[in-house]
């Protein structure tokens, strides 16, 4: 949690103690329903919460942004994103059902009414448009991509423009390459965090 204040140092009260509490839900939540490995549970403000807050140091939503979530498992980038952005609207979306489930009863718990979670596949989303897709990491980004390509809104209202937003570690340039996505950018997360943690991961933006 001290790692979280460092880093964002303009929470507001309600902000905190909805972060605080965090580790407490998933800590219950996670003796019941294997969303995160048991093992990272003491990491979760580093390896989680703050993984997932990479996103807002590359993009900051604005208020009425919505944003998909695809693979989300637990609530993750999504949950940390909702308590940060509260004013924009998270739609949460995984395959597996007790996953959803946990996604909405931390929600719940914490009185988020920015958030929507939903079982369900990406590519089975229909008639819906969004700002950004954000993820981490849930397959190679040219298979991830073909999921959600049709799945962004053609008018964007900020910088930068609407796209996906990919928490991913290590090498990515064979990745990219093969993907074939054009505008493609990588942004390293060791550049905003100085734990060890983060020299590998980044943030891949790939514009709609």
């Amino acid at each position: 949690m001290d790692q979280l204040l460092r880093y964002f140092p303009n929470l507001s009260e309600h902000q905190k103690d909805q972060y605080k509490q965090l580790f407490e839900l998933y800590s219950y939540w996670n003796d019941r329903v294997n969303v995160i490995s048991r093992k990272d549970i003491e990491n979760l403000y580093e390896k989680h919460v703050l993984h997932s807050l990479g996103i807002a140091k590359i993009v900051q939503f604005q208020p009425k942004t919505e944003i998909l979530d695809v693979g989300t498992g637990g609530g993750f980038p999504g949950i940390p994103l909702a308590i940060l952005f509260p004013e924009s609207k998270f739609h949460l979306v995984d395959s597996i059902g007790k996953k959803i489930m946990v996604v909405r009863k931390v929600a719940e718990a914490l009185d988020l009414k920015n958030i929507q979670a939903q079982q369900v596949r990406a590519e089975e989303i229909e008639n819906r448009k969004y700002d950004f897709v954000v993820s981490r990491a849930v397959s190679r980004l040219s298979t991830f991509y073909e999921w959600i390509e049709d799945k962004f809104k053609k008018n964007s209202t900020q910088e930068p423009k609407n796209g996906l937003l990919y928490l991913k570690g290590g090498d990515l340039r064979v990745e990219i390459t093969e993907s074939g996505l054009k505008g493609v950018r990588e942004y390293s997360l060791a550049d905003h965090f100085d734990s060890e943690f983060f020299d590998t991961k980044k943030v891949v933006y790939v514009p709609a």
